[in-house]
């Protein structure tokens, strides 16, 4: 009710525990907060803010059009109704390495549990579009040493994410990432990997925590559950899916609308009011309404 009652703390740790637990930590991105409020009432082990989805819901690009301002609020009003940890989407830290060093400390006073650094040049892209480019690995080293050593909270997870399969090959992309991990990311994210055989590869040559993307429509195969934790994986996320659903239920239902001009015929495949007050929580409103205006005024003289 109103916000977690989950400290930003409690769930750091809880991230860092799932991460070494040995179970896949299934992390699907929500486009808003009660998108996050149903992902953790289905069971899911995170929650996930996208730089993409972001920039979808403004009705912009993929491109760095987003600021850390835009991103920081969306993370900070996701955070505050789940108890699961928050990952967000930090892009290339919105500037230089000083720009990702103050992203980080805006993103640990948004309550989430860890963020995702890129190693492609700013402004940046979406990582399963063409054409990208990715810096050199001395400027992303000083990226992930400027998070790390702004970092406040230690159990904060510094994320390093590595563009460069397309560009340099998978051997190129596993030596940027032995690079990050050397300069103190806690988790690598191999972006735009192809097959079940490149996720393979990458495990045996990375030893700390891996995350995989799991986004539709893209360059990688869509592994499921089992088999990325097979792979050795810790974590896999599922970013664009929720909003990807909706707007599809969303334009279906418009058009219906519109051809038969009532949406009646569509009302069943709606989310119930019933439901939306649980998601909600109006009952727990109630009852915490009720516990505190407990007294009575005193008769008028």
């Amino acid at each position: 009710m109103l916000h977690t009652r989950t400290t930003a703390s409690e769930k750091r740790r809880a991230f860092r525990d799932g991460l070494a637990s040995g179970e896949l930590q299934r992390i699907p991105g929500a486009f808003n907060p009660l998108t996050a409020r149903l992902i953790q009432d289905t069971g899911f082990k995170g929650v996930y803010v996208s730089g993409a989805v972001v920039s979808a819901d403004l009705a912009l690009p993929d491109i760095g059009l987003t600021t850390l301002t835009e991103v920081a609020q969306r993370a900070a009003q996701i955070a505050r109704v789940t108890d699961l940890p928050t990952l967000v989407d930090a892009d290339t830290g919105f500037g230089e390495p000083m720009n990702a060093a103050r992203t980080v400390q805006v993103l640990e006073d948004a309550g989430v549990a860890g963020c995702h650094l890129e190693d492609q040049v700013n402004p940046k892209r979406c990582g399963h579009l063409d054409g990208k480019a990715v810096v050199g690995p001395d400027v992303m080293i000083r990226r992930v040493k400027a998070a790390v050593e702004a970092r406040r909270d230690l159990e904060f997870v510094i994320c390093a994410r590595t563009d460069a399969r397309d560009l340099e090959g998978l051997d190129g992309a596993i030596e940027r990432a032995k690079a990050y991990v050397d300069a103190g990311a806690d988790m690598v994210f191999p972006e735009a990997l192809c097959d079940e055989k490149e996720f393979a590869a990458f495990r045996a040559a990375v030893d700390v925590p891996l995350l995989a993307n799991m986004t539709e429509f893209g360059k990688s195969l869509l592994l499921d559950a089992q088999t990325l934790e097979s792979l050795g994986y810790n974590a896999v996320l599922y970013p664009v899916t929720t909003l990807r659903l909706a707007m599809g239920a969303v334009e279906d239902g418009l058009r219906a609308l519109a051809r038969e001009g009532t949406q009646a015929g569509s009302v069943g495949h709606m989310q119930t009011r019933s439901r939306l007050y649980e998601l909600l929580g109006y009952a727990e409103y109630s009852a915490f309404d009720r516990s505190v205006f407990d007294f009575t005024l005193p008769p008028t003289a």
